[in-house]
């Protein structure tokens, strides 16, 4: 089972989440649940926010996989990740009316992965200064019902981001163009991070896509 039940943290009772939409948010490396939780309060109040701890201890928090010092990872770790969290989703999506994922960074890569799994249990995607997994073909994604379904997403970033590598922000805009329906922006001055202009489009992009 799971070892993410105990660590997340709702936006609301358990009394009062039936029939909600539901949005998991997913940290970025080194960080916690608490770190995007606070976002909830910019967001659409519709929705029941919760915010996942990731189950790998790392620096001062939390990772969904390992990185190698060139933020490389294995493959296998993300099927895991992914695995283990589809084991936590399918004991609290019931009684939602849709489920959409929110991931920063690391937390953006396990976001998609998990849609790339399983492309009909949710709604839509927001990604915030992070990336795709290549999968290098790798059945467990279904990649190609993806492509078929075109799933709304919504990429931002900043291209003076100093994290993420060039190559791995032209792979996931390339793939992001081919298999889902893309609204990307462009922010300048947050870096490697989020600001409110940022999270103001995020709830635009929910009412608009999952809302309405």
């Amino acid at each position: 089972m799971s070892n993410f039940a105990s660590h997340v943290l709702f936006s609301k009772p358990e009394d009062q989440r039936t029939g909600t939409p539901l949005l998991v948010m997913f940290h970025g490396y080194g960080s916690n649940e608490a770190d995007l939780f606070s976002l909830k309060d910019a967001l659409p109040q519709e929705f029941t926010v919760a915010s996942v701890r990731a189950g790998l201890a790392a620096g001062p928090g939390f990772a969904w996989f390992p990185l190698r010092s060139d933020l490389s990872y294995d493959d296998a770790a993300v099927v895991s990740a992914v695995t283990e969290m589809t084991q936590w989703l399918d004991t609290v999506k019931e009684g939602h009316s849709s489920v959409t994922l929110l991931g920063f960074s690391q937390g953006m890569c396990m976001a998609t992965a998990l849609v790339r799994h399983l492309p009909n249990d949710f709604a839509a995607v927001v990604g915030l200064s992070g990336f795709v997994h290549d999968a290098h073909g790798d059945p467990f994604y279904q990649d190609a019902a993806l492509a078929e379904r075109k799933m709304p997403i919504f990429w931002g970033r900043d291209q003076a981001d100093p994290v993420i590598p060039a190559e791995s922000v032209e792979y996931t805009n390339t793939w992001l163009r081919e298999h889902f329906t893309l609204t990307k922006v462009l922010y300048t001055g947050i870096w490697h991070g989020i600001n409110a202009q940022e999270i103001a489009h995020v709830g635009e992009f929910l009412r608009g896509n999952v809302l309405s």
